[in-house]
């Protein structure tokens, strides 16, 4: 195992505990808990089976290295989630923005 892989293992366990010390405090839920734990473990076999993920690109016929084909996908997630957080944020603007005229209405109505 070479120096970068150890070194990304380490990082892993680091973000692992810290995500345990969350759930324990209670500052993320289960779902989202499972979900970061599921990506943690995902990245951890991933680096652990590099060569052979390697391997598997190359028979698939794919030019680039494996590790190459896990950051366009890394990337591609990103945006995915980038993109539902932009419309889980509209939403909760239009929400915000109903609620803020109901009660505008509700204290114009008191007043009279």
């Amino acid at each position: 195992m070479y120096l970068q892989e150890i070194i990304a293992l380490i990082l892993i366990v680091f973000f692992v505990s810290r995500l345990l010390v969350q759930k324990k405090k209670k500052i993320i839920s289960r779902n989202e808990f499972g979900l970061w734990l599921s990506f943690w473990l995902v990245a951890a076999l991933s680096i652990v089976f590099l060569k052979t993920l390697d391997r598997l690109a190359a028979s698939l016929g794919f030019a680039a290295s494996s590790i190459a084909l896990l950051s366009y996908a890394a990337i591609f997630i990103l945006f995915y989630l980038v993109f539902r957080l932009r419309l889980r944020l509209a939403k909760l603007d239009r929400d915000l923005t109903e609620l803020t005229r109901e009660m505008a209405i509700l204290k114009k109505e008191q007043q009279k």
